[in-house]
């Protein structure tokens, strides 16, 4: 038969009623398919004529059986297309079809074989609504999808039905319930996406899954957006999800869907919330965590990292350390996984980041990830992706600030360093920035606010000291040492073997101050042993007089262990050796380091303690008579130089007899009782009293050097200080000097600003403002022969300089005949040695380094506080024009190389440095400052004086280099590693703060609503004088009880 025929009978088929079952038998029947469209098209074209009813319905029916139950895609389609055209043509009739009865039965009951919740039952829905969308009948069937849809998501219907209703409903928003229905049916498909399971293995199967959830999440989107109330509900039941710790139940990473369609803006709120709820248990929140975390394996999901990261400070915030740390040792080395997978790899860097960065407690998560890094770099250079290469190198900054925080593994870094040689490294400065900004108790990690915020580290990054009880003298001499640099490093690398000594508790209190994350520690145990036996505890100390004890306390030790250790070989000596690894060793440091051990094991042979080599130098007090010209010289070594106060500036340079008795000036090494004091004089009387800044006359204040060259200027001894001239043999007036011979690598200067009122019988204080120079240069006397060290021996003629305003006629009385004769062939000997010796003077640079503030009026009361910088003595050949060595061939033209002199402005390094180079150490708060708040302290609060100063010594342009780096061999050009002890000590003290800190802060949220707490703002140090040391000064001195409340707490 041909078309033509075929469509002849169709037509009388159509005038007899049974089109339809023609119509089915020609389907079926044997005639190709070119025939068969060919038919098919005209019975599409006949939907035109009129067509009775009962007609309409079969043809509806039998187009329904060929749509759901067709044997073929052919025939589904044939049935689509004559179902479609008869319904545009005829849509009463098939709105009286496609009833709500009907569509009822089809959600409940299926069609014939196909069960209720086979996909194609959504599909043929979705077409006939598109066909009935403008009747009015359409509504009611709206209704019956609506209780419908809600009963379907809660059978958890499969990825593909779920897809299909999904963009049946996106496309008729009508179907979706309402109010309560509808915020039910968004939790209830939330909960059925968490029950997706992918079995697929291909590719293609895999990118129709994604599809498939994609399209759900989608309809959320739209949902949310809609009806914004449906919003928190559906988070909540997410949350709900992740957070369960049913063993049975694991959800699917396909909720990672959703979180690319959460506003970002509610981040902050949703997050704190979350954090701060009480009924939230910690299990609960480790398994959310954690299945946040496994999110990021989900592609193509934006914004994971953002909300991962902010959980993970919203927790850090409210101080639950105990979950972090548990999540990122589990989790640490999936997000490392990730890394391989371009697709997910960037946002799992920034959660792998954060996770590393802010773990800054121990090393134990970095190591765990390390065996990876290797194969992961040559991956990366080798897989040809343009985006590689940039992540390359943020990839490789985050290893080195590890390395950089956990120093002293060479064995495990060994590899990474080979392998990344050839990248750019970050620099000490940012990769500091970096980790202080990461840690979990930063304040940039804040996300809660009043008592739930964490008593994290100043923006500084640096650990402050807590006040023990009126112990400011301590805290400020500690931090001082402690940035006096070279110091510092040195004291770190030494080996003390587990010793119990008192540079083994200073150098754990260094790797304290170095590497705790918290914010104040208290130094208890030091105290202890380093308080001098005469300093009554809880009460106010000399903080020069401390220091003086210390540093001759440390000397003295290690004297003693090298006496035990030269008697028993075995002994091992406090100086054992430095650890040659530095910070990131590479092949060039590896060299540079070699030298530091030699270096060290030379100064090590001269019989110098640690202590003498940092802060010894050398000075000769010279006694000339008059009478006979007979010179005696006694050299001594001195840790620091007590400058007492001159009467002016323009007076120095010559000899003066109206000086402060010698006990003002004595060199401060042995007996500390008193040293700081300035004996009464005219001049310190009168400036005792004097509580006013402004000086009565118009002379401009004293500087630093104006008192270190009245110290070393002439003085004449005469008339009742008269000198017993041993030539002579009688007493006669003469002539004392002083001169610097040997330059310490750290000038400590004290400036005596206690004296003794014999009326009153008080200590007042000289209020004097005394300018502080960034820079000074020291006149050093440097002799052609060689003067070898000893804290013991001086030069072959001694004769003891007076210790006070005793006259040394008193001490040296006349001998008999016999030794007479002796010491004066003695002092002809010396005489002629002093005429044969050469002597030139050197102009020896020194940069500032710390200054000690007392804040007060008397020496019995106050407050110390200090300013530092890191500082050693390399920095100053930045600028060799600004250490330009003055020298003189001999001492007749000495000029002003013979004076203490100060360098100002810019002409020294660093002397224009930027504010944030320096620090306040006030106790517990740290924070930054500037040069100017340093020099101009006095100028603004007038009881705010300088009292102890220390002034780092600087390398000559021109020097050699090594020696150079290795002057006195006290030069380390990096911080170096922590040994196990010291790391393994900061690591359990570290994970004991976080569990207090978290105790804390759940105690505190439990009572928040019936307590309530003010808290100190971080302020600038430069609007309120520091305080007091008492219970109620500033400056977070806490002097009675130490911080026993938070209220304590400065942020």
């Amino acid at each position: 038969m041909s078309v033509e025929e075929v469509w002849y009978v169709l037509t009388c088929c159509i005038q007899l009623d049974i089109m339809d079952k023609i119509l089915e038998g020609l389907i079926s029947s044997d005639h190709s398919v070119p025939v068969k469209r060919a038919i098919v098209k005209k019975v599409v074209e006949a939907a035109e004529n009129e067509v009775t009813e009962a007609q309409c319905q079969a043809l509806f029916t039998l187009t329904t059986r060929l749509i759901l139950l067709g044997d073929d895609t052919f025939q589904k389609q044939i049935g689509l297309q004559v179902l479609e055209a008869y319904a545009r043509y005829h849509r009463p009739e098939f709105e009286l079809f496609f009833s709500k009865d009907f569509v009822l039965s089809l959600l409940q009951q299926g069609y014939g074989e196909l069960e209720h919740r086979d996909p194609a039952i959504i599909d043929y829905m979705h077409c006939c609504l598109r066909l009935l969308i403008s009747c009015p009948s359409v509504l009611e069937t709206f209704s019956v999808i609506q209780v419908e849809v809600l009963r379907m998501v809660c059978e958890r219907p499969e990825p593909a039905l779920c897809a299909r209703l999904s963009t049946l409903l996106s496309d008729f928003m009508q179907c979706i319930p309402r109010d309560k229905s509808g915020v039910l049916f968004c939790q209830q498909l939330v909960r059925t996406i968490s029950c997706f399971q992918c079995f697929a293995s291909e590719e293609r199967e895999l990118r129709e899954y994604v599809g498939q959830v994609t399209k759900v999440s989608t309809l959320l989107q739209n949902i949310w957006k809609a009806e914004p109330a449906t919003l928190l509900p559906s988070l909540q039941e997410v949350f709900a999800i992740i957070s369960s710790t049913d063993p049975s139940f694991d959800p699917s990473i396909a909720l990672a869907s959703l979180v690319q369609h959460i506003p970002v803006q509610m981040i902050t709120v949703l997050i704190k919330s979350l954090t701060t709820d009480q009924n939230v248990r910690d299990a609960s929140m480790t398994k959310a965590l954690c299945r946040m975390i496994d999110w990021l394996s989900w592609p193509l999901a934006q914004h994971v990292d953002t909300w991962v990261i902010a959980l993970l400070k919203g927790l850090a915030a409210v101080q639950k350390f105990t979950i972090l740390i548990d999540v990122t040792l589990l989790k640490i080395e999936l997000v490392f996984s990730r890394l391989w997978y371009p697709i997910v790899r960037q946002g799992a860097l920034a959660v792998l980041s954060h996770m590393l960065l802010s773990f800054q407690h121990s090393p134990e998560a970095f190591h765990l990830v390390v065996p990876h890094v290797v194969p992961l770099v040559q991956s990366l250079n080798t897989d040809g992706l343009p985006t590689s290469q940039a992540f390359l190198l943020q990839f490789i900054e985050l290893i080195h600030c590890m390395m950089y925080q956990y120093s002293g593994f060479p064995d495990l870094y060994d590899h990474i360093l080979e392998a990344i040689k050839d990248l750019p490294k970050p620099s000490e400065e940012k990769i500091k920035l970096v980790l202080n900004q990461s840690a979990w108790t930063s304040q940039s990690n804040s996300f809660a606010s009043g008592l739930l915020r964490p008593a994290g580290k100043s923006e500084t990054g640096r650990t402050g000291l807590i006040n023990l009880g009126n112990t400011c003298y301590m805290n400020s001499i500690i931090q001082t040492l402690f940035m006096a640099t070279d110091f510092r490093r040195h004291v770190l690398s030494l080996h003390l073997n587990g010793s119990n000594t008192l540079m083994k508790k200073l150098q754990l209190l260094f790797a304290f101050l170095a590497h705790t994350q918290r914010a104040a520690y208290a130094p208890r145990n030091f105290l202890e042993a380093s308080r001098p036996p005469w300093f009554n505890m809880g009460s106010q100390q000399d903080c020069s007089e401390y220091l003086r004890f210390l540093l001759e306390r440390l000397s003295e030790e290690e004297k003693t262990l090298h006496v035990l250790q030269s008697a028993k070989p075995n002994v091992a000596p406090l100086v054992d050796v430095i650890r040659t690894g530095p910070t990131s060793p590479t092949s060039s440091e590896d060299h540079k380091d070699s030298h530091l051990v030699e270096a060290e094991s030379q100064c090590a042979n001269d019989g110098r303690t640690l202590i003498e080599r940092m802060f010894g130098g050398k000075l000769i007090t010279g006694i000339r008579c008059m009478q006979c010209n007979c010179i005696s010289e006694k050299e001594e070594p001195f840790t620091d130089l007590s400058l007492a106060f001159c009467p002016s500036a323009s007076s120095q340079g010559s000899p003066k007899a109206d000086r402060p008795s010698e006990e003002a000036r004595v060199l401060c090494q042995g007996s500390v009782n008193g040293g700081s004091e300035a004996p009464e004089s005219g001049l310190g009387s009168s400036l005792a009293t004097n509580i006013q800044y402004e000086p009565v006359t118009n002379e401009p204040p004293l500087s630093v050097p104006d008192l270190v060259n009245y110290f070393l200027a002439p003085e004449i001894l005469d008339e009742d200080n008269a000198y017993f001239c041993e030539k002579c043999i009688s007493l006669q007036r003469a002539e004392r000097t002083m001169k610097v011979v040997s330059a310490p690598e750290y000038l400590i200067l004290t400036l005596l600003r206690f004296s003794y009122d014999a009326k009153s019988h008080i200590r007042k204080k000289i209020l004097d403002n005394v300018v502080i120079p960034p820079a000074l240069r020291l006149p050093v006397h440097v002799s052609s022969l060689p003067v070898q060290w000893s804290s013991a021996t001086s030069s072959p003629l001694q004769v003891d300089s007076p210790e006070s305003s005793e006259n040394l006629a008193k001490k040296l009385k006349p001998s008999q005949g016999e030794e007479e004769e002796e010491t004066k062939l003695m002092i002809d000997e010396a005489q002629k040695m002093n005429r044969g010796r050469e002597t030139s003077v050197q102009s020896v640079p020194y940069m500032l380094s710390s200054v000690v503030v007392h804040s007060g009026i008397s020496s019995e009361s106050g407050h110390y506080y200090s300013y530092g910088r890191n500082i050693n003595g390399a920095d100053g050949t930045q600028h060799p024009a600004g250490l330009s060595s003055i020298k003189e061939d001999s001492v007749n033209n000495q000029g002003a190389c013979s004076l203490c002199t100060s360098e100002q402005g810019d002409t020294f390094p660093n002397s224009g440095l930027e504010a944030r180079d320096w620090l306040l150490f006030n106790d517990s708060r740290v924070t930054f400052t500037s040069l100017q708040s340093v020099q101009n302290i006095t100028n603004r609060f007038p009881k705010d004086t300088a009292y102890v100063l220390m002034y780092r010594k600087q390398e000559l342009p021109g020097s050699n280099g090594n020696e150079g780096q290795m002057a006195n061999g006290m030069r380390l050009s990096a911080e170096p590693p922590l040994q196990k002890e010291l790391l393994d000590a900061i690591i359990k003290d570290n994970k004991l703060y976080l569990q207090e800190q978290e105790l804390s802060a759940r105690t505190q949220a439990l009572q928040a609503s019936s307590s309530s707490c003010s808290f100190r703002p971080n302020g600038s140090d430069d609007n309120n004088p520091p305080g007091s040391c008492g219970p109620s000064g500033g400056g977070g001195g806490g002097g009675g009880g130490g911080f026993n409340t938070i209220s304590r707490l400065v942020f």
